[in-house]
Order: structure tokens, then C-alpha cells, then sequence
């Protein structure tokens, strides 16, 4: 149990994982499906609904034309999924399209489609909570004000969810999805059932009329193009499993293809049922419901969505509604869930791309759960700013939807074609096999090229332009992050050049005032063990100045303090000129600064503490030859957060008693004999150090005394063994003296008298 085992995180998100049970949160094909094959199985939930509104801009009349649309949509999705059959096969690392493009197109080809599947990711979960909140609104109409906080909401859920590790999101995923799956179906059968004993169900807008859009008779390709387009909303999510392949147990490749293919099945078969039952019911929806000529309060009252005429018109009131709640229940969560595909598939990719330095490294770090949960939580922040922007609005989101995915549909076709064209040239056993792959891959690739040309003609000033933008500024970042990282490589990495030169160390323990985090970063220092150590206080104040040094005098604490003046009332100077003309005197010699940073417990409380120090530290590491070494002080409020809070010194923890929190040790000079025996006063003037128990033993030992105090002798704090105060003597006299005094302890402490006693009073 770890000390922060009671905090808001881990009742979020639950204990840490180790390591190795990473195996163990790997998916089978029953729990990959509803995981990755939630978000194109929920399009069907608003595909069709988006091909008929374009459709009836056109008229009533234009609806006839709905079925074709329909199996040119499933010819499309039918020849997807068979080019990413492929695609697994040969590249099962989970790279997706991005690989492909990056190996067989080359870099730029692949940071395109980066670009454009990092926009689809963003899109899905906006797409899928605003879809499933409009479901709910259809349900509930009173839900309509807030239908924008009810979005936001839930993508913050979903990020929970997710954040717990994906085998757990996957198990909660599960049963929404199938049920999902189960009830539409069931809906459909019934609805083609009554259709065939001559009772056909009605929607409630079949007696709505529309007024015909002149100017779409007159475009009347361009009007059919972009129902098409609307309808190919339907594919959305199919390259999910194809980055998702690292997840699946093993074989990874075969129940990868398998998921993909059930997958395809079940999409297209609803996908045609709801187009076919809403063409029976003769369900009118439109873009705008005042469009609807004969639909009352049309400003206040929304329009129901297609989903919910249907299961209005195929139940009825039969059951009490309970069946229409139901679908209405399952669809909105398994829209609502969809965006868990995007929540798997963008931190995966955002890994690969820290991997290959495109990205942050950040992103390719697991968190505790397992999980790449920096990816999470910058899909989910994204993702609430666009639901924001955009007002959770289905209609306004979806025109920026499915360029992403089909520029990587076409990239990513295009390079397994170079792929498999590659394998025949360098030769391969069985060419037929590879004959066919190449001739899947090019048919794919042709045909999703098409559709992005009609994609983007048709959507480019409803707002898609947007994503011509956003990727190519994507794009931009990517090769800029990528040169970043090659020249910080360049500069760090070891050359011929590289040396190891510091002689020395040297430690100061910076004071403002005589507090507890002081004299506990002092204990920390004396415990390194420096060769010299000093306490430096900046004088600003003249009474403050001498009020330290009073008390720094009644606390008899032997590391020498030294005052630096400052007139300006500037800190970080004075203490950089201190340390410049110190290692000009003194050599490449390692100084490291002790300074206390305090620990809170309330977000607030750090708006109070340490900014000072910090900006004093962000200026002493510019020094060459200074590192800095922070020492915490838990406050109070912070024991709520770990459990604890801070000690005067490190050793009250373990002794559980009582000490003196002033740091005692014993400054011997070189050369200087330690008498065992002595008991008036201490070494190097320490007055009644024996006698409050006895400071050192036989050769200079420590010694801990009754009350737990330690005092052990060392080097001395504030000059060196050997050298003046002055630093008279050169580097190597001090150097030499140093290692002197170190054996000669060493050799102490293996003798036989040598080792700590405890004194009796």
C-alpha cells in the first residue's frame, strides 16, 4: 500500500499495475470487438440519418435514390475492410496506415496520415457524445439546454473510464455494445417482418412534406455525391483495429482479421437495415426542422432522431415504451462508448510517434494502469474544446469528420500496394498470393481516393476546409518536434571531446531565516559527507542579518555562515558572483546548493510558496559547476495527501524519539589528533561537546549519544584540511589533505575500537 493509496487518483483510476501483468490486460476477440469495433458499429446510429437529410433536400422524390446510395456505401465498406485484412498481415506492429506511409511512401507520406488520423481520433469522440447526446435529448427533450454540459460530461467519464487500464473500459464496454447490436437487430427483423404480413410501420414526420431545394435539382450529381459522402460516415472507425493489433491476445494477426471481418459483417447488415426500415416508415428528417412542413413548434420542439422514429413506429406503445426506451437507452450508450475507440486508438498512435520522436516522449510513457494515459487525457481535453466550439452539434461536427479518415484510407492503400510490388520484385514464395493482396490494395486505394475527391468537393465549404488547416499545422509540429530531437541527440550524445575534469565538492546550504526546513537541509548536507560546507545567507536587511546570526550563535551550529551583501536587495546576483569568484579560486570543483522546497496539500497554497526560490534556482543552474539539490518540507496541510508530514531531520522517523534538531558535527582539522579519553572540551572548539555525552570516540568515530543525537566528525565545514581559510594553499595540497583525512577514517572504522557506541549517563 503506498502512501498516497487514499488519494482522488487512486480511487479513480485504482492501484498501480505491475509490469508484467501487461499480458494480462491484452483483449480476446469477444472483448476486442465492443472495444474497437464500437465506433463503426455506432455509425449506423447516424449514417443513414445524414444520407437521407441530404437527399431530402432535393424532395421527397429524391429519397427513391436512397437504396443505391445505400449499396455503393456497403461496396465501399466491404472493399475496406478486405484491404485491411491485408494490411494486418503484413504490418501487425499496430502502426495502422501511419507505418504503411512511413515505410513504403516515405516520411512526409506518413506524418500526412498521422496528421489526418490524429484529426479522425479528435472527431470520433466528438462525433459519437454529440450523436449519443442527441439520442438522449430525443428521449428526454427537457435535456436540450444543457445539451453541450451533458457532452463535456461525458467525455470526462469516458477518460475515467479509460484511464483505469483498457481490459477493465473493455468490460464495461461490452454489454452496452452488444445490446446495442442485439436490439437494433431485433428492431429490424420485426420491421421487415410486419412489412411482409402488409402492416408496415409508420413514422411519425411520413405525413411531413418538404419544399424542394430548386438549386439541388439543378446540382443534382453534387446533391446525390454528398449524401454519398454523408453515408460513408458509416467507415469511420475500420482502421481502429488495425492500430489496435498489439492489444489482442495472441495470435494477434488472426484475431485481428477475425475481429474485422465481424466487424464488417455486422456494420453493413444494420447499416442497410436502418436505411431500408426508415425508406419503409418514410421517416422525414431534416437538416432544420421547420423544413418539415407541418411540424409543430418547431423552434422548441427538437426533431427526434432517426433511430428513435423508427422504434417509436416498429413498438408503438406496446410494453408501456418499454422497448423504445431501450433502443433509445443502448444507442446513446453505445454512441457515447464509440469514442472509446478513438480513446484506444490515439494514445496508441501517439505512442509510435514518441517512439519514432514525431511526438512529446510524454506520450509514450504507460501510467500507472498500463495505459499511455498522457494520450487520454489530450484526447479528452481536445475533444471538450471542439464539443464547446461546435455546440455538441451532430451536423455542424460530422462535415469535418471523414476527411481524415479516408486521406489515410488512401495512403495507407497506397502503400501496401508499393509493398506487396516490393515482395514480387526481391521475389516470395507464393506470388499468387501476393498477385491477389496488391490487386485488393489497388482496387482500395483507387476507390477511397475517389470518395475523398467527392468528400472533399462536397463538404469543403460546410465547413471541412477546416481540416486542410488543422493537418497540415499537425504536420507542421511533427517534423519540428522530429528536428528537435535529432539536434538535442546531436548535441548530447558523447564525442571525442568528452571529458570527466571536476576535482572537488563543495557544498552550501543556502539560509534566509533560522526555520525547520533550514536546519533539515543542513542535516541533509552534513549527512553527504562534502569535503567543505558552508551556509550562505544574502543580507538585505541589516536587523534580519543580525537577528540570524544571533541565533545561529545560540544554536552552536558549527558549519560556518557567511553573509553576502546585497544592496540592490537582489538575491540570485550576489550568490552567482559568490560562486564565479569561488571556482575561479578553487578549480573545477563540483558546488551543490542545499535549499528547502516546501510541500502543500491545496492547489491554492502554491500560489504562496516558493516562487522566489524557484526563480533564484532557474538563475544558479546557469552557473557552470552548481547543481542544485531540493530538499522537501512536508507542511501540515500536505498529510492529506501522503500521509504524512516532514520531521526537523531524517532520523526522527526511524529512531521514533526525540532529538535536538540541530545539526552537531565536529569540525577536525588535518593533522589534528582526536584524544579518546578527552572529556573536557570538544574538538575544534565545541565547548562541552564531551561532556553532553560524547561527541567522538577512539579514532574519531561518531558517537551517538543518549538522546539519539549523532555528532559525527569530518572534514572541515567551511575550508579544507590543509588549507587557510583564505584558501592559500592550491588545489592539489587540499585535494591530498582530503584523502588523507578519508583513509585515515576508513582505517578507523575497521579497527577494533572503531565502531559507534552508545553512552551511558
Amino acid at each position: 500500500m503506498t502512501d498516497d493509496a487514499r488519494s482522488p487518483k487512486r480511487w479513480l483510476i485504482g492501484e498501480p499495475l505491475p509490469s508484467e501483468k501487461l499480458e494480462g490486460q491484452l483483449l480476446p476477440k469477444h472483448l476486442a470487438l465492443p472495444i474497437f469495433a464500437s465506433d463503426p458499429l455506432s455509425s449506423v446510429a447516424y449514417a443513414p440519418q445524414e444520407l437521407l437529410m441530404i437527399l431530402l433536400i432535393g424532395g421527397l422524390g429524391f429519397l427513391t435514390l436512397a437504396p443505391w446510395v445505400a449499396v455503393a456505401v456497403v461496396v465501399l465498406l466491404l472493399v475496406v475492410v478486405a484491404s485491411y485484412r491485408q494490411l494486418i498481415k503484413a504490418y501487425p506492429s499496430g502502426g495502422g496506415d501511419y507505418e504503411v506511409a512511413h515505410r513504403n511512401l516515405g516520411e512526409k507520406a506518413g506524418l500526412v496520415v498521422a496528421s489526418a488520423l490524429l484529426v479522425d481520433y479528435v472527431m470520433t469522440v466528438a462525433v459519437s457524445v454529440a450523436s449519443g447526446v442527441d439520442n438522449i435529448i430525443s428521449a428526454v427533450p427537457e435535456l436540450a439546454p444543457v445539451r453541450v454540459e451533458l457532452a463535456i460530461f461525458f467525455v470526462i467519464a469516458l477518460a475515467a473510464v479509460n484511464l483505469r487500464g483498457v481490459r477493465e473500459s473493455s468490460k464495461a464496454f461490452a454489454v452496452p455494445t452488444y445490446l446495442f447490436v442485439s436490439s437494433v437487430f431485433v428492431m429490424i427483423v420485426i420491421a421487415l417482418v410486419r412489412t411482409a404480413l402488409g402492416d408496415p410501420p409508420v413514422a411519425e414526420s411520413a405525413e411531413y412534406t418538404v419544399q424542394a431545394d430548386q438549386l439541388a435539382h439543378a446540382a443534382f450529381v453534387l446533391l446525390l455525391l454528398r449524401a454519398f459522402s454523408s453515408g460513408c460516415s458509416a467507415l469511420t472507425g475500420v482502421e481502429a483495429i488495425a492500430n489496435g493489433v498489439p492489444a489482442f491476445r495472441r495470435p494477434k494477426v488472426q484475431n485481428a482479421q477475425k475481429t474485422l471481418v465481424l466487424m464488417g459483417s455486422i456494420a453493413i447488415v444494420l447499416f442497410a437495415g436502418l436505411v431500408a426500415v426508415a425508406l419503409i416508415a418514410k421517416v422525414h428528417y431534416a437538416e432544420d426542422a421547420c423544413d418539415l412542413q407541418g411540424f409543430v413548434d418547431c423552434e422548441g420542439t427538437p426533431q427526434r432522431s432517426l433511430i428513435a422514429q423508427i422504434a417509436s413506429a416498429v413498438f408503438g406503445g406496446s410494453l408501456f415504451g418499454i422497448p423504445f426506451y431501450l433502443i433509445q437507452a443502448c444507442t446513446a450508450a453505445v454512441l457515447l462508448l464509440a469514442a472509446n475507440t478513438a480513446f484506444n486508438g490515439f494514445p496508441l498512435l501517439g505512442s509510435i510517434l514518441a517512439r519514432d520522436q514525431y511526438a512529446p516522449k510524454a506520450l509514450n510513457t504507460r501510467g500507472d494502469r498500463l495505459i499511455y494515459s498522457n494520450g487520454v487525457i489530450v484526447l479528452a481535453l481536445v475533444a471538450c474544446a471542439i464539443l464547446l466550439v461546435y455546440q455538441a452539434s451532430v451536423t455542424g461536427l460530422i462535415q469535418l469528420y471523414i476527411i481524415g479518415v479516408f486521406v489515410s484510407f488512401t495512403l495507407g492503400q497506397t502503400g501496401m500496394v508499393v509493398h506487396w510490388t516490393r515482395m514480387l520484385r526481391e521475389g516470395c514464395a507464393d506470388r499468387g498470393a501476393v498477385y491477389r493482396a496488391r490487386g485488393i490494395n489497388a482496387f482500395g486505394a483507387l476507390l477511397t481516393a475517389s470518395v475523398l475527391i467527392v468528400v472533399t468537393v462536397t463538404k469543403f465549404t460546410h465547413g471541412a476546409w477546416l481540416v486542410f488547416v488543422i493537418m497540415p499545422i499537425l504536420f507542421t509540429l511533427m517534423l519540428g518536434v522530429n528536428r528537435y530531437y535529432r539536434d538535442v541527440r546531436v548535441e548530447i550524445e558523447p564525442d571525442a571531446t568528452t571529458t570527466f575534469g571536476s576535482h572537488g565538492d563543495h557544498a552550501i546550504v543556502l539560509v534566509g531565516t533560522m526555520q525547520k526546513p533550514v536546519l533539515k537541509a543542513l542535516d541533509y548536507a552534513i549527512a553527504a559527507r562534502h569535503e567543505s560546507l558552508e551556509a550562505i545567507h544574502v543580507g538585505i536587511d541589516d536587523e534580519a542579518t543580525a537577528l540570524l546570526q544571533r541565533q545561529w550563535a545560540e544554536q552552536e551550529i558549527e558549519v560556518p555562515l557567511r553573509i553576502v551583501a546585497s544592496p540592490y536587495r537582489d538575491i540570485s546576483m550576489p550568490l552567482i558572483k559568490y560562486l564565479k569568484a569561488h571556482r575561479a579560486e578553487h578549480g573545477s570543483e563540483v558546488v551543490t546548493i542545499y535549499t528547502p522546497i516546501y510541500i502543500v496539500g491545496h492547489w491554492w497554497e502554491a500560489a504562496l510558496h516558493n516562487h522566489k526560490s524557484r526563480r533564484i534556482r532557474q538563475k544558479l543552474m546557469l552557473v557552470h559547476g552548481v547543481t542544485i539539490s531540493l530538499v522537501p518540507w512536508l507542511l501540515d496541510s500536505s498529510e492529506m495527501l501522503y500521509g504524512r508530514r516532514s520531521r526537523p531531520v531524517p532520523g526522527m522517523d526511524r529512531r521514533g524519539e526525540p532529538i535536538r534538531p540541530v545539526p552537531r558535527r565536529v569540525l577536525t582539522p588535518a593533522g589534528a589528533a582526536v584524544d579518546p579519553t578527552a572529556g573536557g572540551a570538544g574538538p575544534a572548539g565545541l565547548p562541552g561537546a564531551a561532556a553532553e555525552g560524547g561527541a567522538v570516540g577512539p579514532h574519531g568515530d561518531p558517537v551517538t549519544t543518549e538522546t539519539g543525537s549523532v555528532v559525527t566528525p569530518g572534514s572541515a565545514h567551511g575550508h579544507r584540511p590543509g588549507a587557510s581559510s583564505s584558501g592559500g594553499k592550491g588545489k592539489g595540497s587540499r585535494s591530498a589533505a582530503a584523502k588523507a583525512a578519508r583513509k585515515e577514517r576508513s582505517a578507523a572504522r575497521n579497527s577494533p575500537g572503531g565502531s559507534a557506541t552508545r553512552r551511558k549517563k
